[in-house]
């Protein structure tokens, strides 16, 4: 069924990941029964769109073949969309795109922004399905191996502008591309702190909406020395930070927290309106 279904652009993606190895909760999710289960609780709890991943993309990570990686998310892909809920699929490889978009997700979450495999811009575009962007320095393997930019920011948005355009030149229209400028693939911690610190300067050099994804992620463990378990509470900070300068879409763990955080920033924005407006 491509193209089938709405593409949510906005608002909170939860994170689905059906894989032994990733950095958070590898393995936790590996069983179907299971993972269905918890992509029905990040929908319940406000997750507008579900990603479901089936290969690692930790620092250090190897790629797994398309067949493994296919039987990883096909079966949870299959159950959520029967039961309505929004699906995105993370992958590199164009073939498990296919796959996943037949079984009704709408968004293709590319971590390699379509550089991975050259098919994959063309295979979403052929499917009327939305795209996620994302900029990444090397590949999962070697993206940490002593990152530079000469500005982060810039250079990042660079990137990200040159992958817009060629998804654009492969059919996908504008209003399904949402760019991710990459937090913890291929930076240091000062690079993600860079790109957060001015992201409203990020927001504002792109044609599209941008997606950010702290959760849990290495920065804020090497910023206030806490392990995964515990990062839960400043990933919360950062979702604030990121809606209140520009981003149009969060990538969590917690979905109901972050939630809560954009319905309440949605009603104080709202207040702020009419206090204007009075004011006048």
């Amino acid at each position: 069924m491509p193209g089938m279904g709405a593409v949510p652009l906005s608002g909170v993606m939860g994170v689905l990941n059906v894989t032994p190895d990733s950095f958070s909760d590898g393995g936790m999710f590996s069983r179907v029964e299971v993972a269905v289960e918890h992509g029905r609780s990040l929908h319940a709890d406000g997750a507008d769109i579900v990603d479901v991943g089936g290969e690692s993309t930790r620092p250090g990570a190897e790629p797994v073949p398309a067949d493994v990686e296919s039987a990883r998310v096909l079966p949870v892909i299959a159950a959520l969309v029967a039961e309505a809920i929004p699906v995105s699929v993370d992958t590199m490889k164009a073939d498990v795109a296919a796959a996943a978009l037949e079984e009704g997700a709408v968004v293709v979450n590319d971590v390699s922004a379509g550089t991975a495999d050259e098919r994959m811009l063309e295979v979403v575009a052929g499917a009327d399905a939305g795209i996620v962007l994302m900029h990444m320095q090397g590949s999962p393997a070697t993206m940490q191996q002593n990152p530079r930019y000469d500005d982060v920011v810039v250079d990042v948005g660079d990137a990200l502008r040159a992958r817009a355009d060629a998804a654009r030149r492969a059919g996908i229209g504008g209003e399904r591309i949402l760019l991710d400028p990459g937090i913890g693939f291929g930076k240091t911690p000062a690079h993600n702190l860079a790109l957060l610190a001015r992201l409203d300067e990020l927001v504002a050099r792109l044609d599209h909406p941008v997606l950010v994804g702290p959760s849990r992620k290495s920065f804020i463990g090497a910023t206030l020395d806490l392990p995964v378990a515990e990062r839960d509470d400043p990933t919360l900070a950062t979702v604030v930070w990121a809606l209140e300068r520009g981003a149009s879409m969060v990538r969590v763990h917690d979905a109901r927290a972050a939630r809560r955080a954009a319905d309440l920033l949605d009603a104080l924005a709202e207040a702020s309106e009419r206090t204007e407006r009075g004011a006048a």
